[in-house]
């Protein structure tokens, strides 16, 4: 189980995000905990009236909602009854005991969560203190729950990859725009929240294996002159389809300025992951007489995408390359020389790639090109994304690399330049 919290200073917006489900049919209100009524009978106002009350009776709290995600393995069945039980032990052993709430299933996902929206506002005006809830009580309320349910561990449950994404539905989302939201926001919220990337290009890649893009406008349109960013759904052809919808339309405000500012973070966090995509690169190609299908196969088993970058004539100009174990997103030029387009192609014994450029400017990273334009080789949009988080530096591997003397024969390429011949002087007397 995984317990995912969010804490915020508007009651109304969380209790939205789960009652528009609800009228979608893509969620369910499985209870309304300590309310006078069945969740059944009670609208909207009234759902929100009683924990707004709590609210009222302290003002100096700004933080006065909580909203909770607890999520499930997709190989686990568990009945209405069950997660009302869950629901109910977790908040207990988090401090919420006895603070009303309400619990929503949600349908629009892979594996088996339940939503549940409370205050941390007490009858008595205090406020529960909401610092290190997650690393501490919910971390602790998390494992006795999956000892005493036999649930599917957190831990074990990462390493295959729980979470798997699924590409959006290009011919529902094509119904208009209440179904095109739908169908982005649910992958944006995932994917902004648990990926690492650095610019929009690296957004983009991550994104298009899902049928969908962030679209910052071509050079000269009102989106671009405005900085604006509106999310597209693709077809299997990568051309864009259905409506647009803006950015600022999403619960989440995915714009183009709270993107931006995950740049500078993200840069920071990616840096300790570098090592494993190198260390992947390497043994992959380690071998020889790979080519790029081979090469992109290889990484795939151990939960890494390659997406090509190429230009309207078909010349590979870029490569990205995204971890989904570690959820990190990194162009190859970001990693060294030795990973960019240019120089995978010349392993793999292909050429045609141009030199691919030097780390972007802040107008690459908001768009310069437009993906439909580039596009995205070779990523079919229906396969979802492998990965079971293994170790790729197995026994003996180690030992290989850093015998003395061993130079395997991938790195050839390396060494073929050409010596410079010195020019000699001719002493006249």
């Amino acid at each position: 189980m995984v317990a995912v919290i969010h804490a915020s200073s508007s009651l109304r917006n969380c209790l939205n995000y789960n009652e528009q489900k609800l009228k979608t049919g893509d969620a369910r209100l499985l209870e309304a905990g300590y309310y006078p009524m069945d969740g059944a009978q009670m609208t909207f106002h009234q759902k929100l009236a009683r924990l707004e009350k709590l609210t009222s009776l302290n003002q100096r709290t700004r933080v006065n909602s909580v909203h909770i995600s607890l999520n499930f393995d997709p190989s686990e069945k568990l009945s209405d009854e069950l997660l009302r039980e869950i629901a109910a032990v977790y908040l207990e052993k988090i401090g919420f005991a006895g603070q009303p709430y309400l619990l929503y299933q949600h349908l629009d996902a892979g594996h088996p969560h339940i939503h549940l929206v409370t205050t941390n506002i007490k009858p008595d005006g205090k406020a529960i203190n909401l610092n290190n809830l997650g690393k501490n009580q919910s971390s602790a309320a998390r494992r006795e729950i999956e000892i005493a349910y036999g649930l599917v561990r957190a831990e074990d449950s990462q390493q295959r990859e729980m979470f798997t994404l699924k590409p959006v539905n290009v011919e529902r989302a094509l119904y208009g725009r209440v179904e095109t939201k739908r169908a982005i926001g649910g992958l944006l919220n995932s994917v902004l929240k648990n990926y690492k990337f650095t610019s929009l290009n690296e957004l983009n890649a991550v994104l298009q294996l899902y049928n969908v893009t962030a679209d910052a406008g071509s050079e000269g349109s009102r989106i671009r002159e405005h900085e604006g960013l509106v999310y597209r759904v693709l077809d299997e052809q990568g051309n864009k389809v259905g409506v647009p919808i803006r950015a600022s339309d999403f619960f989440s405000k995915p714009t183009l300025k709270n993107i931006r500012e995950k740049f500078g973070p993200n840069e920071t966090a990616r840096v300790a992951h570098k090592g494993r995509l190198r260390n992947a690169i390497d043994l992959a190609l380690l071998r020889g007489g790979m080519d790029m299908e081979g090469f992109k196969n290889a990484l795939k088993k151990e939960g890494i995408d390659v997406v090509l970058r190429q230009n309207a004539d078909g010349v590979i100009y870029g490569i990205t390359y995204i971890d989904h174990v570690k959820k990190m997103v990194f162009n190859g030029s970001d990693l060294g020389k030795a990973y960019s387009a240019k120089a995978i192609l010349e392993r793999c014994g292909q050429g045609g790639a141009s030199e691919e450029k030097n780390k972007p400017g802040e107008a690459e990273k908001v768009g310069r090109r437009r993906v439909g334009e580039d596009g995205w080789r070779s990523v079919n949009s229906n396969q979802n994304f492998a990965g079971e988080g293994k170790n790729i530096t197995g026994p003996g591997v180690l030992e290989t690399l850093l015998e003395p003397g061993y130079q395997p024969e991938v790195m050839d390429w390396q060494l073929k330049r050409k010596k410079k011949k010195k020019k000699q002087r001719v002493r006249i007397d």
